[in-house]
C-alpha cells in the first residue's frame, strides 16, 4: 500500500533535511516504522528542495512556500496526485477548505486519513467547513478516542465511526543503566520525581509544587526535579520552593535521556494535552506517571494501570496520588510501563495501528 504524508504547514527556518528530521523524530520513526511493510512518502516543507531517504521512508522536501499552503494549495494537491497514493495522510483538523479541495481533485479512490494534533474544533463558519470536509475523510486519528468524540458532540464531526484511537508521536528513548544516568544528571535517593514541560496556567506547575512541598513534610527525603523550556511562572515557583524542589532550567532533548533514567517517577499537572510527548517519552524509559485524570492521559496510562491518575487543579488529591507512590511496587509498575509503552505507544505499535485502519476502509 503507497501512503502519502503531507501537512499545509511551512516550516522556514529548517534548511537541511538532516536537521528537519531530528526535529521530528517523535513522528517520523513511525513513518519509518510503517515503510517496513508498506511505500510510504512524506511530503516536507521546509525552506530546501530534494529527496531523502531515511529507514526505508521517502522524503520529499519541496517549497511551495507559505502563501501557496494557505487557501488553494493545487501545486500540492497535485504533487500528491501524480504519487498515486492508495492513502493520503494529512496532518491536522484546522485545514478543511484545504482537505475539500484535495478530494475533489483526488476522488473517490484514494483514502484520506487526518491526524490530530490536539487541535480544538472551530466555531462559526470554519465550523461549517469543517463538517463539509467531514464528508471528505475517511478517518480521523486522534490520541484519545473520548478526545474525538468531544468533536462530534460539538457538532463539527457528524459521528464518531470514523474516530480511531492512535497516538500521535512516540519516543526514540529507551531504558539504560541508572547508575550512567545519574552519573550525568546528578540525581541521588529513592524518592526522585522528574517535571517536563512548560510553566504555565495549563501544564499547572503551582498545583505539583504544593503538593510536593506537603509531601515532603512526612518524606524530608523526596526530591522533584523541573525541567522547563519556558518559565511564566518560575518566579511564583521560587515563592513556593524549598531544598526539596530543584529547578533545572532547559536541557538539550538528546539528554532527557538520562533524566528520565534517573528517576522512578514523571509527574504533571496538565488540564488539557493533545496527546503528552514528555510523559510518552519517560514512558519510554521505564518512569512511571503520576499525572492528571485527562481524556489523553486516560490513554497514554492504559486508564492509570501504569500509573496514578489525579483530578487536575487538586492540591489534595496530587498529594495522596504521591502518597501512594510510598505503597506501590515500582518494579512491577515499571514493567507494566514498560510493555505498555511498546505494545501501545512505540513507533511499531503505532505504524501497525495506522496499517490496519487503512487497511480497513
Amino acid at each position: 500500500m503507497r501512503f502519502v504524508f503531507a501537512s499545509y504547514v511551512y516550516t522556514e527556518e529548517f534548511s537541511q533535511p538532516q536537521a528537519w528530521l531530528k526535529r521530528i523524530n517523535a513522528y517520523s520513526g513511525i513513518l519509518e516504522a510503517l515503510s517496513q511493510t508498506n511505500e510510504v512518502i512524506s511530503i516536507e516543507q521546509i525552506n530546501y528542495e530534494g529527496q531523502f531517504f531515511n529507514n526505508g521512508a521517502d522524503y520529499r522536501f519541496l517549497r511551495f512556500g507559505r502563501n501557496s499552503l494557505r487557501f488553494f494549495p493545487l501545486k500540492l494537491h497535485q504533487y500528491i496526485k501524480r504519487l498515486k497514493p492508495d492513502v493520503v495522510f494529512i496532518q491536522g483538523l484546522h485545514f478543511p477548505l484545504q482537505v475539500i479541495q484535495l478530494r475533489l481533485l483526488l476522488g473517490p479512490g484514494v483514502k484520506i486519513i487526518v491526524q490530530n494534533h490536539a487541535e480544538k474544533p472551530f466555531s462559526g463558519l470554519k465550523k461549517t467547513l469543517q463538517k463539509l470536509a467531514d464528508r471528505c475523510v475517511d478517518a480521523y486519528l486522534f490520541a484519545s478516542y473520548a478526545m474525538g468524540a468531544e468533536w462530534v458532540t460539538n457538532g463539527n464531526l457528524a459521528n464518531a465511526s470514523k474516530i480511531y484511537e492512535v497516538m500521535e508521536v512516540s519516543s526514540v528513548f529507551y531504558p539504560i543503566d541508572r547508575d550512567l544516568a545519574r552519573e550525568k544528571t546528578g540525581i541521588s535517593g529513592n524518592k526522585a520525581f522528574l517535571w517536563v514541560g512548560r510553566l504555565n496556567d495549563n501544564k499547572d506547575p503551582l498545583t505539583v509544587v504544593k503538593a510536593f512541598v506537603a509531601f515532603t513534610e512526612s518524606n524530608p527525603d523526596a526530591r522533584l526535579y523541573m525541567i522547563y523550556h519556558t518559565d511564566e511562572l518560575v518566579n511564583d515557583i521560587k515563592a513556593l520552593q524549598t531544598n526539596a524542589i530543584k529547578l533545572i532550567g532547559k536541557v538539550s532533548h538528546e539528554d532527557l535521556l538520562y533524566w528520565f533514567n534517573s528517576v522512578d517517577f514523571i509527574v504533571s499537572g496538565s488540564h488539557y494535552e493533545g496527546s503528552g510527548a514528555a510523559i510518552c517519552e519517560a514512558m519510554s524509559c521505564g518512569c512511571i506517571p503520576v499525572v492528571t485524570d485527562i481524556l489523553s492521559f486516560r490513554m497514554i496510562t492504559d486508564n492509570g494501570n501504569c500509573g496514578i491518575l489525579y483530578p487536575p487543579g487538586n492540591e489534595q488529591a496530587m498529594l495522596s496520588a504521591l502518597n501512594q507512590t510510598l505503597h506501590m511496587d515500582v518494579e512491577e509498575k515499571r514493567q507494566l510501563t514498560l510493555n505498555h509503552f511498546k505494545n501501545t505507544l512505540s513507533f511499531e505499535a503505532i505504524a501497525g495501528k495506522i496499517s490496519k485502519i487503512a487497511t480497513s476502509l
